[in-house]
């Protein structure tokens, strides 16, 4: 998802550096050499404080996401869009980008007004731009490539405006003619009397009432801003109800000012379509859109808003665009959003602040956010969110306000941006302090509110809110920064690097590697900085570091020049190496070096896919796919690529169709590998295993370095064990350890287990958590393999290398819960939950809940549930088992 602003797990904190230009102008080879002093330290390593994120954090989002689940239950069907809109903020709080996307899909797909489906059409459109290439890949498959989120025929989803005839008038001249002419400048028109009388009240009453046009054969409508033309257009419509398919938008703008003038409802309605089909760029619907504003024209509004919206984020760029949706009042807001006027400045603000976090239109549109908040859910929302761009513009006074309103409203973490501006620009930290403090003990302490506090005092007591802070929420940064930076300024460097690799091993942040880099370069470990910043580069190419002022390609230049150069060879042996031990890390940095030789590209950028799939950033990963496709060296190559893609987004079928394509052209090894993978990850067919295994077979005969046949036989092991082939899931694993696939000792610790040797099973996931570097998951797995003491510690070693693990939670919960200390059990799941929204927690929790009677609790955890997976059978089956018993 686009973010607001930079987010915790991209840009929480920034690093102040020496003047950044001094990076920029030392000789080609030099780098400034930096004295061991506390002083100098502490100049090029400084952790500044977090930002206050612009997102809806209620303290107990498990209470909020039950409350909208049980809304979206009974609400009436125009309500469920703006629910599903209030539940992706609540996961945009949670960092929950798969949920955040899935709740806007969920709010178009349960739409029911034509806003509502334009609005989230255009969102969802926006969320997934770069990627049209997927849908161009899924028709060279033969498959039409509906977009879900198309264009809306918005006249055809607005009902027609209902209208009657206007009432008889009794005062008709029996004299008249039946014909009248109306003089506009030099023309005169004959109209049908009658006809024309049918237009509206005002016609009728004029022709067949009590005025002096009710007796008069001539009219002069010349001061009336109509033209004989489109007078003409009117006289022909009150005989066909239709307009010429020819007319020009000039004449219909005429026409629907003057029905607009005189009510003739039926002509404005007709009218209003016809000009609502002829908006087909963004100028027209700018152009357009003033006079339906002006005209109260629903259709044509809502048809030009359309455009507009889906041409963002290049539609910002146009100024009257920016004009004319900072300035409309609240009846244009209706006439151009409906109902649905909340979302849409959701919506224009999450792009404008995503472009420039500061920019004037951000601010604009959060104001107009804040004008239409009703509820205090909009409120809260809206208000938090003006106050931190306010914040970050330096208009302090301004924040106040609109924090102070948020909070007011219900949102506690906006107490963050209170705190900040008494204790740094009204110089009062021992009143920020105090308010935190009562935050703290008036309800359930969360981590960010001890983070917050530590800002506010000094030395042991902030160490002490801070090590608290990492104790309730560990994926908080700034807690493991401050104290990476604290013992780097005690000249303590391994202390400083076992603290800061302690995030760096379960969180992927930029921040955190930009710090290390930084003491890497302080203690002048020069090829240890550029693996930090190669990797940084990597996953963020435009990084900027310093506070951004610093591009990060400029020093990794610079500091490569400090390192020795490695030939092709070396890098392959370096990757080789490095992917044996599982370094992920290092492996992303060689491969960023190589795509610097002559080695073929595109297979290195598909190995660095891998890489950036295994790290959870499906977003970079597939930017390398891209690329990958984008180097291939043949068309049967490009084709695997293309089939990957295919297949990570979901199109697993049409991913086939290219492994096929591919080894008609070729037989290879990644063509195979990649139609067993789909085959077997797609399949629910048992007989599929033996087409798997003779494809990964046909795989291993096809020319492939080591680390790919690591992977096949590892995988073809893997088969091997659901079909029960003990023997030779065993030797494929062996196989694979023997060209050190260093992860095949999992798989053969399974055979061993199932064997019934868990001796054996669980020594061989000792040598997977010796050789290996990132060894979380690697603990996790051995505790299967040992008695129950082993098992809690190996456990709690998992929890401490990678705290977003679940299992490790529901285990300990589990046993706390056979050993009937219940209360116990619960509060292991719940330190988990309250920085980790996950379905199984959820789940086991309901159901700790229903277990010991509480079924208050029980259900409230079920519709938390239900809204992170709302088709989980056996939540529904809890769920629906709970909610009879409800009292």
């Amino acid at each position: 998802m686009k973010n607001f602003f930079p987010s915790d797990s991209c840009r929480e904190t920034q690093l102040k550096a020496i003047n950044p230009q001094s990076w920029l102008q030392v000789e080609r080879g030099k780098l400034p050499k930096f004295s061991s002093s506390s002083s100098s330290i502490d100049s090029l390593i400084k952790v500044t404080q977090p930002p206050i994120l612009p997102h809806f954090k209620p303290v107990d989002y498990v209470e909020v996401l039950s409350q909208i689940h049980e809304e979206l239950e009974f609400c009436p069907p125009t309500q469920r869009s703006y629910l599903h809109l209030l539940q992706f903020h609540v996961f945009k709080g949670l960092g929950e980008a798969k949920l955040m996307q899935r709740s806007l899909c969920s709010a178009f797909l349960r739409a029911e007004t034509v806003y509502d489906k334009l609005i989230f059409g255009a969102w969802l459109k926006y969320e997934k731009q770069g990627q049209d290439f997927i849908l161009d890949l899924v028709e060279s498959c033969g498959k039409c490539a509906n977009e879900l989120f198309g264009v809306i025929d918005v006249a055809s989803e607005l009902p027609p405006v209902k209208y009657s005839n206007p009432p008889p008038v009794s005062h008709r001249n029996s004299t008249t003619s039946r014909t009248v002419a109306f003089q506009i400048g030099h023309e005169k028109i004959l109209c049908d009397r009658k006809k024309i009388a049918t237009l509206s009240s005002p016609f009728r009453a004029m022709l067949n009432g009590c005025f002096k046009e009710s007796y008069s054969d001539e009219i002069d409508l010349s001061e009336n801003g109509i033209s004989p033309m489109a007078f003409k257009l009117i006289s022909e419509f009150t005989f066909t109800n239709t307009l010429d398919i020819e007319v020009t938008s000039d004449l219909l703008l005429e026409i629907l000012v003057f029905s607009n003038k005189f009510c003739c409802e039926g002509l404005k309605d007709t009218c209003d379509r016809k000009l609502s089909s002829l908006v087909s760029s963004r100028r027209d619907a700018v152009d357009l859109m003033e006079w339906a504003l002006q005209e109260d024209a629903p259709v044509l509004a809502a048809s030009c808003l359309q455009v507009i919206l889906r041409d963002l984020p290049e539609s910002l760029n146009d100024s009257r665009v920016v004009e004319l949706l900072s300035h409309t009042n609240s009846q244009q807001n209706s006439t151009m959003a409906g109902p649905a006027v909340f979302s849409l400045y959701c919506f224009l603000s999450e792009v404008a602040i995503g472009l420039d976090p500061r920019s004037d239109t951000g601010a604009r549109f959060l104001k107009r956010l804040v004008d239409c908040s009703e509820t205090d859910r909009q409120k809260m929302v809206a208000c938090h969110q003006l106050g931190c761009v306010r914040f970050l513009r330096k208009e302090y006074n301004d924040a106040e306000v609109h924090f102070q309103a948020a909070f007011d409203a219900g949102h506690t973490y906006s107490i963050v941006g209170l705190a900040r501006v008494m204790a740094h620009i009204k110089g009062s930290k021992s009143l920020a302090y105090e308010k935190l403090s009562s935050i703290i003990s008036s309800t359930n302490a969360l981590g960010w509110m001890y983070q917050e506090r530590s800002l506010h005092c000094e030395g042991n007591e902030s160490w002490d809110d801070l090590e608290r802070a990492t104790e309730l929420d560990p994926t908080l940064t700034y807690p493991y920064m401050y104290r990476a930076s604290s013992f780097m300024r005690k000249q303590n460097v391994q202390n400083a690097l076992t603290e800061i690799n302690r995030v760096i091993g379960f969180k992927l942040a930029l921040e955190c590697l930009e710090l290390r880099f930084c003491i890497y370069l302080a203690v002048e470990d020069y090829q240890s900085a550029l693996c930090d910043v190669q990797a940084i580069l990597t996953l963020c190419p435009e990084y900027r570091m310093f506070e951004g002022r610093v591009p990060a390609f400029q020093l990794r230049t610079l500091v490569r020049e400090h390192v020795e150069d490695w030939t092709e060879a070396d890098c392959w042996m370096q990757l080789y190496e490095r992917w044996s031990l599982v370094d992920d890390i290092g492996s992303l940095s060689v491969i960023y070096q190589m795509l610097e030789s002559d080695s073929p590209k595109g297979v290195l950028y598909f190995r660095q896919s891998l890489l950036l799939l295994r790290l959870n950033c499906p977003e970079a990963a597939m930017r390398s796919l891209e690329l990958a496709r984008r180097h291939a060296s043949s068309d049967h190559e490009r084709l695997v690529y293309e089939g990957w893609m295919l297949y990570d987004t979901g199109h697993c079928e049409e991913g086939l169709r290219k492994a096929d394509e591919s080894i008609r052209i070729k037989r290879s090894f990644e063509a195979f590998f990649l139609k067993a993978y789909a085959l077997a990850d797609s399949s629910l067919d048992p007989s599929c295993s033996s087409t798997v295994i003779s494809l990964l077979e046909e795989a291993l005969r096809c020319p492939s370095d080591r680390l790919r046949k690591g992977q096949a036989l590892n995988n073809l092991g893997s088969v091997y064990v659901d079909c029960e082939n003990l023997e030779a899931a065993a030797g494929c694993y062996t196989r694979a350890l023997e060209i050190r696939h260093t992860r095949a000792h999992q798989g053969l610790a399974r055979v061993h287990f199932l064997r019934n040797d868990k001796t054996a099973a669980y020594n061989e996931m000792t040598k997977l958590i010796e050789n290996s570097k990132n060894n979380a998951s690697a603990y996790e797995k051995r505790s299967e393999y040992c008695e129950r003491e082993l098992t809690i510690a190996d456990l709690e070693m998992a929890t401490r290398l990678d705290p977003l693990r679940v299992y490790p939670y529901r285990y300990r919960a589990a046993v706390l819960m056979d050993n009937r200390k219940e209360k116990e059990a619960v509060a292991e799941l719940t330190r988990a939950i309250a920085f980790k929204a996950d379905l199984h927690l959820l789940h086991l929790r309901a159901a700790f809940h229903e277990h010991i009677g509480d079924v208050i609790a029980a259900l409230r955890d079920c519709r938390a549930a239900l809204s992170v997976d709302p088709n989980h059978q056996e939540m529904l089956e809890l769920h629906s088992r709970v909610s009879a018993q409800e009292p």
